[in-house]
């Protein structure tokens, strides 16, 4: 309610942003104003550092929907944390055993599987689990938190009615004055998905440390979905820079022209030991290059 009557303040007194930010999974106990707090300034570091003039924060706007994945609250004691029995069959355990074989060809202290099987048993989810928690990717990273955040991939990709709501958000925040969207992570897959849905806005896209080229899981789920192994470019985007880091697992194909079309430009970085989180990304030359691009 707060997001929709500040936006609604901000076309009253025509500011809408010319930057709309999608931030990733992981998100769920926070808002917008905390997440405002840390992306905008990395973001404007990101074009001062590329040799341009940043925008002003007034410019730049947090689509915030975390809250759409948190768990209810109940009576009594806390809710148990998620654990290897909670990882279902077939989409979650792919998606962490892809991260888990993806992790091991870019960190050598990550233990790789005795076979290629798939995980079928709490016992071998448990084995995958283990794994990651030695990688440097995965680092300091509860058990019960990388579950969930695998289960809220899997609620978006799945659940129609989740699905809308995080379009919803992200949708209301463009107007005729939105010049760029970055997406990060899944956020990436959201703002790829709306924008097919806006054809003619002519808007630049950013996707950072992005899923969106993960076969089966996350290219085949999407919204409109690949024909003949190629997705469509999003109608709405009048240019796309895809934006990765060679040690982000969760940006499992670092380059999705291949996928997408020739259009999409891809960008190497190098982020250090925070490989997918979005402050180096934002702060990274290339990716201030692109958003300053965008204004233009």
């Amino acid at each position: 309610m707060a997001n929709r009557i500040g936006l609604t303040l901000r076309k009253w007194v025509g500011q809408m942003p010319r930057i709309v930010a999608v931030h990733g999974i992981g998100q769920q106990i926070r808002g917008r104003e905390v997440l405002q707090q840390a992306w905008v300034p990395a973001l404007r570091d990101g074009i001062a550092l590329a040799g341009c003039r940043p925008p002003s924060e007034a410019d730049v706007e947090v689509a915030f929907y975390g809250d759409l994945f948190r768990r209810p609250g109940k009576k009594g004691p806390s809710q148990t944390p998620y654990g290897a029995d909670d990882v279902e069959a077939g989409f979650e355990a792919d998606l962490l055993e892809t991260w888990w074989l993806e992790a091991v060809s870019t960190d050598s202290s990550v233990t790789a599987p005795s076979d290629r099987s798939k995980l079928r048993t709490s016992r071998s989810v448990q084995r995958a689990l283990n794994a990651l928690s030695y990688s440097r990717f995965f680092t300091g990273m509860a058990e019960s938190l990388l579950i969930g955040l695998i289960k809220q991939v899997h609620l978006y990709l799945t659940d129609d009615t989740v699905r809308s709501k995080v379009q919803t958000r992200v949708s209301d925040m463009l107007s005729d004055e939105t010049r760029v969207v970055v997406g990060h992570s899944l956020g990436s897959v959201v703002a790829y998905e709306m924008l097919c849905a806006r054809p003619g806005a002519d808007i630049a896209l950013v996707t950072l440390g992005s899923p969106l080229g993960i076969r089966h899981l996350v290219f085949d789920r999407l919204c409109p979905g690949p024909v003949d192994g190629h997705a469509p470019f999003p109608a709405g985007a009048g240019s796309w820079t895809n934006i990765a880091d060679g040690g982000d697992v969760v940006a499992l194909v670092k380059k999705l022209s291949p996928l997408f079309g020739d259009q999409v430009h891809d960008v190497a970085v190098h982020n250090g030991s925070k490989a997918h989180d979005v402050s180096p990304y934002l702060t990274a030359v290339e990716t201030g290059r692109a958003i300053a691009a965008g204004l233009r």
